[in-house]
């Protein structure tokens, strides 16, 4: 099992350039099933999750090839369409390939999807948005078998909860089907427009990307694109809370400021300097912090709540009390017991947080549990007295590539062993 170890009270500086987005690159892996012809995808990760995503196409009979950030994928030898359970069981976006399955043979088998265990994430909307595009789907000791014989029709689909996986497999699975599909209540997360963006450069008919209501027209065929992902905004946010807690200056390349609408503010009212000119960042942080209004996770435009664990390590460093409500998965708290280990003065009751700042923190041996709480112990770890060591970096891999080297080459003396 790999860990970090991390002498803490180290600032940082320099410039780094944000990696691609873990979850634009999933999705468009998976919409790459629907194209004829070889994609190439720039810049995207090296990351655990999309490994995974590779392995499904290749075992699904792509050919798929990774030439530094460029992956190219050619689906042209697709010849089934079952992915089997420990394939599913890798990760949880492992879902969003029912819809281009679909698409692509009309018929699916799969398991439930794997990853980090965050709580009750229910695939009904998916399922039932399926259901009614033509998609019969029986559900037997945790497999889902699904068949449209008929192939898939467009539908007027309106969602409970904008859901970035639901809305994601709709599009897949309507960018080819007969007819016009409308998605109200969708997603309006920056991947869901990458992932759309991706398709119609491919040919796909898609309106409203990034709005309530999104509109897709089938179109019979799609055909192979070279696609650039988007900036991680996620990373962007971890990066600024480690500039943040360290009292540090630096400069992120590569990003894309409207992606970070609802987290530049929570900086700049910790008293953190934020200027974003041509794709370039630089943000400073002062000494002392005040510390956070209260942070409510929203989906998109709200505060995202995969940025909620590195920001509450820098909310631990802060002067005065800030309050986190959690409102998009229960067990979202998991690092919250291992951020008190460091020194951190927190209280969880229910799905409110309240974190007692100004506190110094020091050096423990700590374990992650999921992705995000990973990213943020490791910022804690770099505000504490002294040496952590964070387990659980499995889990991190799952969506920051070579996050030591990063930090490393930033000025904070982070081992990976």
């Amino acid at each position: 099992m790999s860990k970090f170890v991390i002498n803490g009270k180290r600032r940082l500086c320099g410039e780094v350039e944000v990696q691609g987005a873990k979850n634009s690159s999933l999705p468009i892996l998976a919409a790459t099933l629907l194209t004829k012809g070889e994609n190439v995808l720039l810049n995207c990760p090296t990351l655990t999750d999309v490994d995974a995503a590779m392995r499904i196409l290749r075992y699904l009979g792509c050919s798929v090839d990774k030439v530094g950030s460029a992956v190219l994928v050619n689906s042209d030898g697709m010849n089934r369409s079952d992915i089997p359970d420990d394939l599913m069981r890798e990760m949880r976006s492992s879902i969003v390939f029912i819809g281009a399955v679909l698409a692509r043979f009309r018929n699916a088998t799969l398991s439930f999807p794997g990853g980090c265990e965050l709580g009750p994430r229910p695939i009904d909307l998916h399922l039932k948005a399926l259901r009614k595009m033509g998609v019969d789907i029986t559900e037997r000791h945790g497999i889902l078998e699904c068949s449209a014989p008929k192939g898939l029709h467009g539908a007027k689909i309106a969602l409970s909860f904008p859901s970035v996986g639901a809305t994601e497999n709709i599009i897949l699975a309507a960018a080819t089907a007969q007819g016009t599909t409308t998605i109200t209540n969708a997603a309006r997360e920056p991947e869901i427009v990458d992932l759309c963006e991706f398709l119609c450069d491919a040919g796909a008919e898609i309106y409203g990307a990034g709005e309530g209501t999104i509109l897709i027209d089938g179109k019979s065929e799609l055909y192979a694109v070279s696609h650039t992902i988007i900036p991680d905004r996620i990373v962007a946010a971890s990066l600024m809370s480690a500039a943040a807690v360290t009292g540090s200056e630096i400069t992120l390349s590569g990003i894309i400021p409207s992606h970070l609408s609802s987290i530049i503010p929570v900086f700049e009212e910790a008293g953190c300097s934020v200027s974003c000119k041509h794709g370039r960042m630089k943000f400073s942080a002062p000494e002392h912090m005040r510390a956070l209004s209260m942070l409510r996770t929203m989906p998109y435009p709200g505060f995202p709540t995969d940025a909620q664990a590195p920001l509450m390590a820098v909310a631990a460093v802060c002067d005065g009390t800030s309050v986190f409500v959690e409102n998009i998965f229960e067990n979202r708290f998991k690092h919250v017991g291992e951020m008190c280990r460091l020194g951190a003065d927190i209280s969880v009751q229910g799905k409110v947080a309240v974190v007692n700042g100004a506190r110094p923190l020091y050096g423990a041996n700590v374990e992650a549990e999921d992705l995000r709480g990973a990213a943020g112990l490791i910022t804690a770890a770099l505000a504490a007295e002294g040496t952590t060591e964070v387990g659980g970096i499995k889990y991190l891999m799952r969506g920051y590539e070579s996050y030591e080297k990063v930090l490393s080459d930033l000025g904070a003396d982070v081992r990976k062993i």
